[in-house]
């Protein structure tokens, strides 16, 4: 099952991967960060596919996504 992280720290709340997110399990958290920002958290991990466009989508390089095994990919990148 692949598994995402979001870095806490670099997220600035913009949005853009829950909006990127094709399965929507990305939402935003009431979490505020040393920065003054929302953050991003997993909604539904267990719907995640692996397809990395949050990660790709992030401008602050926040996001990582680890597959363990196959991964799905929506498109080559």
């Amino acid at each position: 099952m692949p598994g995402v992280k979001i870095n806490k720290t670099y997220c600035k709340g913009c949005e853009l991967c829950v909006r990127a997110c094709p399965m929507q399990i990305l939402e935003m958290s009431k979490e505020i960060n040393l920065k003054g920002y929302l953050v991003a958290q997993l909604a539904e991990p267990t719907k995640c596919i692996g397809c990395r466009i949050c990660a790709i989508v992030c401008p602050d390089v926040a996001i990582e996504v680890h597959t363990h095994g196959t991964g799905y990919a929506l498109f080559e990148y």
